[in-house]
């Protein structure tokens, strides 16, 4: 392979970094409190909410970097947070695993119901590919690594 051919961040289970067993979904305030969460924990998933953790005016940098610390993925819908300088060396500094749903008009039911429909992707993408990324999910479930 040449010296400056891209090199796949797809990783042997071996080489990734150890992951929270079972997978820990972080909600940020954007997703809301109640609804999301609810929809992932009665798909049987462990779930954080931003609440739960952080005071309501936590800056996004510093949950990021604490959450990614954890080994916990993200869920937002906040399409812009891999286009701000200081998100995006927080994601990087703290190796995060993001998923971005690309449809941020959407009520609370569907939006727990895209995410819970795209578990399977998500959960594939957040084992298998190393950290840190950016993913973005569609209303119809699909899943698919974002440049950041």
């Amino acid at each position: 392979m040449p010296a400056n051919a891209p090199k796949s961040k797809k990783l042997s289970a071996a080489s990734l970094p150890s992951l929270p067993e079972p997978l820990v979904f972080f909600i940020d305030r954007a997703l809301g409190r109640f609804v999301v969460p609810n929809a992932l924990r009665e798909a049987g998933e462990m779930v954080k909410t931003h609440d739960e953790i952080f005071p309501q005016n936590a800056k996004d940098p510093v949950w990021l970097k604490e959450v990614g610390e954890l080994g916990w993925v993200v869920l937002t819908k906040d399409p812009r947070i891999r286009h701000r300088v200081n998100e995006v060396r927080a994601i990087r500094r703290a190796k995060v695993r993001a998923f971005v749903l690309t449809r941020g008009d959407l009520k609370g039911e569907e939006m727990g119901n895209i995410f819970v429909k795209a578990l399977p992707a998500i959960k594939k993408l957040a084992t298998s590919t190393a950290p840190p990324f950016i993913a973005h999910v569609s209303r119809e479930g699909r899943v698919w690594l974002a440049e950041f």
